[in-house]
């Protein structure tokens, strides 16, 4: 178990861009951060069971857990225990007879049982060194607040992008905006 990292489910996130959730693990006792895309369905499952919203009907995870507690299996932990071409995987530990078992799984439906059955979720070491994220402390502006970002390549070359936005920024009048605003509010009067 030492080559397992233990993880607590930070938030989960929608994508601007398409919609897709990523929900994002977070190191215990760590600032280092795992975001793994999953289903929509996947996502509102998770967000229920964490808010513990309560439903007619068990929902497919709830009675993935009632089928456990009737086989007198004990979940023990969930894993996302590889990540291969983009494809994270995850496993579920189990305890039945005195037999342990591993339950190949999506991650997003390990994650939905370790949410209802209050269990820990692990991540593989390797996992988490080749895509785990540590935020980097900015040095902050001139009024020395200090602000928070996330870190990688994906960001890198976003501020690329958004750096031909630099000189239009800069060549704002904000001042004049707010004059011509307060002229406008002076004449609705």
């Amino acid at each position: 178990m030492s080559d397992l990292i233990e993880v607590v489910i930070d938030s989960i996130r929608v994508s601007l861009m398409s919609q897709q959730r990523i929900v994002i693990l977070r190191e215990v006792n760590a600032e280092r951060y795992l975001p793994i895309w999953i289903g929509i369905y996947e996502a509102e499952a998770i967000t229920i069971a964490l808010q513990e919203v309560e439903v007619a009907r068990p929902l497919t995870h709830d009675l993935l857990k009632n089928v456990f507690g009737i086989l007198n299996a004990t979940i023990i932990r969930v894993e996302v225990s590889a990540l291969k071409d983009d494809t994270f995987f995850g496993n579920i530990v189990a305890e039945v007879n005195g037999n342990t078992l591993d339950i190949d799984a999506r991650p997003s439906d390990a994650l939905n049982l370790a949410v209802r059955t209050h269990v820990p979720i692990l991540v593989a070491r390797s996992v988490m060194d080749s895509v785990g994220i540590v935020p980097e402390e900015d040095l902050g502006d001139e009024v020395g607040e200090e602000t928070r970002e996330l870190t990688g390549p994906e960001v890198e070359a976003s501020e690329e992008r958004l750096s031909v936005f630099e000189d239009f920024f800069e060549g704002l009048d904000l001042e004049d905006k707010d004059q011509k605003d307060q002229e406008e509010d002076d004449s609705d009067d």
